[in-house]
C-alpha cells in the first residue's frame, strides 16, 4: 500500500482545524500538522506576502482523490494549494496510518 502527504496551505487556525477534523473524521487522513509560515506568491498581478498555516496531511495514495474533492469543497481560497508528496514511512508508522483510515 502507498503512503502519501499532502501539503495544503490555509488562510487561519479556524480554517486548519476544520479542515483537518472533517478529513479525520471521514477516515481519508490518518494525521494532521500544522505550521505558521511566512508567505510570498503572485495574486492578481501583484507580489502578495502574508502569514498562513501549513497542512501536512497524512494518507494512504487510494485516498488522495478523496482527500483533494473534499478540501476543494470547503476551503476558503479561490485557487488552494494542495500539493501531493510522495513518502517513504518506516513499517510501524505504515501500519499505525492504515488501522486510522478503516
Amino acid at each position: 500500500m502507498g503512503f502519501t502527504f499532502l501539503y495544503v496551505t490555509v488562510k487561519d487556525k479556524a480554517e486548519a482545524r476544520r479542515i483537518s477534523t472533517h478529513l479525520l473524521q471521514l477516515k481519508l487522513i490518518a494525521c494532521a500538522n500544522i505550521f505558521p509560515v511566512d508567505s510570498m506568491y503572485w495574486w492578481k498581478g501583484k507580489i502578495m506576502e502574508g502569514k498562513e498555516l501549513v497542512l501536512i496531511l497524512k494518507t494512504l495514495k487510494n485516498k488522495v482523490v478523496a482527500v483533494r474533492k473534499e478540501i476543494e469543497k470547503i476551503h476558503s481560497y479561490e485557487v488552494p494549494c494542495i500539493t501531493e508528496i510522495m513518502v517513504r514511512l518506516n513499517e510501524k508508522y505504515g501500519k499505525w496510518m492504515e488501522r486510522q483510515m478503516r
